[in-house]
């Protein structure tokens, strides 16, 4: 899961990330569950769903939907979207049908059980703001029901019985003639109705987890197909008003995937990739958590409308990359935990440094490595993050934060493992080029692993660290007991040393209304606006444009900006790039003063990483062999 963060105003904004052991079988015969989703049939954006599992052999049954789904570390009780829950039995009368909790369903007499209807209300529509990371569902992992779209995390339509979930599952899906359909499972067949006015495509999944891991877009999408070496790439985008395409995307998404390549050499990949690309509106009944969530073989990724061409392509690095990356991590090396996933009571790996922050660490490195981005650019990203980590606790053991990421006060520090997450693997990386002379990094660690496990096989969450200690040197395993195990902050300056590098005052690049991770606005609760604050006046670009601190803030864009309103126009203001058109008018003490310009590159003075001057010889090689491999 990748969720994607913008600190604006009065709030934090995110833009935002397993079968079960096997049990006794309850069937006489081992036959897929027949599943069936009717998308002809919507009734107040809620789905009919029809789950017929074959005759039982048991008296008593239990079908549960997901309470949490791989990849997200927060409860999304997909259960709670269920209505009208009905029992038939093969006479066609219903049966008792008992909910014993949120996500569950317990069927007395299941030896009678023909099948199972209910109806599925979309997330989106009803999506609920919790804290960082908290949307319930985070919305990459929810679903949508609406006319012009069907965002099909399956997940949130199709269940399991406790026992089942090694049976394969034959899906049909029925939608209008008209809706184009992309899916990461394998489309066996389809059929046209007798008026064709709608078409029911087969699926097939070879158990539940292959039910979560495959997802779904329906309607009025626009998709791109296109080779990365020996992978197909399919883009599939929907932009409610055709603000953006996927042909617009296709160039950034292909020269990203193509460097990924490049950077993995020759790890194991997958023939086919899916990118889901929904584009938010910012209405109320828009989903709001912004970022994307991780499969085998595809990610869903949510995002604003209103993003400008640079910005989305922007983000669609920093986000789908990280995604991408997920193939190493955990999808090809993974604990028990993951391997054996229970949907309903969960347990996390100690891990989570590596499943979500290497990963990280992947996606800012990959960039610089593949020349994708400057060396200041790849700086103050690793700077960004030293910052953004020191808002969490940071003297709190990541592997005991990990174990426990549902339970307070654990659950409050989960989104550092994009910041402190990161700079732990940067720290490894560092160290193993340093011990072998640059030849062997963190990605060669991670291939490693890849080789010695694999997607079939998990580790044991316990003998990880001895595991790679024994793998690498003995400073690796001395850093993680002391910083990853233990709770002893990282001295990031002893890292820096090693390659040449200090931190200290300089000139850096600034954002259009963040400066140093904090808002260069504020809001007035009585008037009922937004103003200036003197941090504004060490952002070069407003200093240009003659602004002055106390500035009320009266519109952006021919938008007026209000306390109501400013998370979302100011997020606006978060993603604009140098070149763009801009009016902005203010109040100052009664007079109207109006901004009519073109954004040009702002800067402040702030901490930064700086090459040394007096670096050796040594420190800059181990530098090179750091950022380029």
């Amino acid at each position: 899961m990748r969720v994607f963060i913008a600190s604006i105003c009065l709030s934090v904004m995110l833009f935002g990330c397993g079968a079960g052991k096997g049990k006794v079988n309850d069937l006489a015969i081992n036959l897929p569950i027949d599943a069936h989703i009717d998308l002809s049939n919507v009734v107040d954006d809620k789905a009919p769903v029809v789950i017929n599992p074959g005759r039982f052999t048991v008296e008593t049954v239990t079908y549960r939907l997901p309470r949490v789904v791989q990849g997200t570390y927060s409860v999304s009780d997909f259960g709670k979207y269920v209505e009208d829950f009905k029992a038939i039995d093969y006479d066609g009368n219903a049966m008792p049908a008992n909910k014993v909790d949120d996500n569950s369903w317990t069927i007395e007499n299941a030896k009678s059980l023909d099948k199972i209807t209910y109806n599925v209300n979309d997330t989106y529509d009803i999506e609920t703001k919790g804290g960082i990371g908290e949307e319930q569902p985070f919305s990459p992992s929810g679903t949508n029901i609406e006319p012009e779209n069907y965002v099909l995390n399956l997940h949130g339509f199709i269940g399991y019985f406790d026992s089942l979930r090694s049976n394969q599952y034959k899906l049909d899906v029925t939608a209008p003639a008209d809706f184009v359909r992309t899916s990461a499972l394998q489309n066996t067949s389809s059929s046209t109705g007798d008026d064709g006015k709608y078409i029911t495509s087969s699926y097939i999944a070879p158990r539940y987890f292959d039910i979560t891991d495959n997802p779904m877009m329906y309607g009025n999408l626009d998709v791109e197909e296109f080779q990365v070496g020996d992978i197909k790439i399919v883009l599939s985008v929907y932009s409610p008003n055709k603000v953006h395409t996927a042909a617009s995307l296709k160039e950034t998404v292909f020269k990203m995937m193509k460097a990924q390549k490049a950077y993995l050499g020759d790890i194991n990949s997958t023939p086919r990739y899916d990118i889901y690309l929904y584009l938010s509106e910012g209405k109320e009944d828009s989903p709001k958590g912004f970022g994307a969530l991780e499969h085998h073989t595809s990610t869903v990724v949510v995002l604003p409308e209103a993003m400008d061409e640079a910005a989305l392509a922007e983000s669609m690095i920093d986000v789908v990359s990280h995604e991408f990356f997920h193939i190493v991590t955990p999808l090809s090396v993974h604990s028990e935990d993951v391997h054996y996933f229970d949907y309903n009571n969960p347990t996390f790996s100690k891990h989570l440094w590596m499943y979500e922050g290497v990963t990280e660490y992947f996606a800012t490195l990959f960039q610089i490595d593949q020349g994708l981005v400057e060396k200041e650019d790849f700086y103050n990203k690793i700077m960004g993050k030293i910052q953004a980590s020191k808002a969490y606790n940071d003297a709190m053991s990541f592997t005991i934060m990990s174990e426990n990421v549902l339970k307070a006060p654990y659950k409050d520090q989960y989104i550092n493992v994009y910041q402190k997450g990161a700079l732990i693997g940067m720290c490894i990386d560092i160290l193993m080029r340093e011990e072998s002379n640059g030849n062997r990094g963190i990605l060669s660690l991670m291939k490693e692993l890849s080789n010695k496990y694999g997607k079939n096989k998990p580790f044991e969450d316990d003998k990880l660290i001895a595991e790679i200690t024994e793998m690498t040197y003995p400073s690796i395993g001395e850093f993680l007991n002391t910083h990853v195990v233990g709770d002893l902050p990282i001295r990031y300056e002893d890292f820096f040393e090693k390659v040449g590098l200090e931190i200290g005052e300089t000139k850096i690049k600034a954002n259009y209304i963040i400066l140093n991770n904090a808002p260069i606005v504020s809001g007035d609760g009585q008037k009922g606006t937004i103003f200036f604050t003197e941090a504004a006046l060490q952002n070069s670009f407003w200093v240009e444009q003659g602004v002055q601190a106390n500035d009320v803030i009266e519109s952006i864009n021919g938008t007026e900006v209000t306390l109501m309103n400013a998370n979302q126009v100011l997020q606006e203001v978060f993603m604009w790039k140098p070149g763009k058109d801009i009016e902005v008018k203010l109040n100052r003490n009664g007079e109207e003063i109006v901004i009519k310009t073109t954004t040009t590159q702002g800067y402040t003075t702030g901490k930064g990483l700086i090459e040394k001057e007096d670096a050796t010889e040594e420190q800059v090689a181990l530098r090179k062999a750091w950022m380029k491999g």
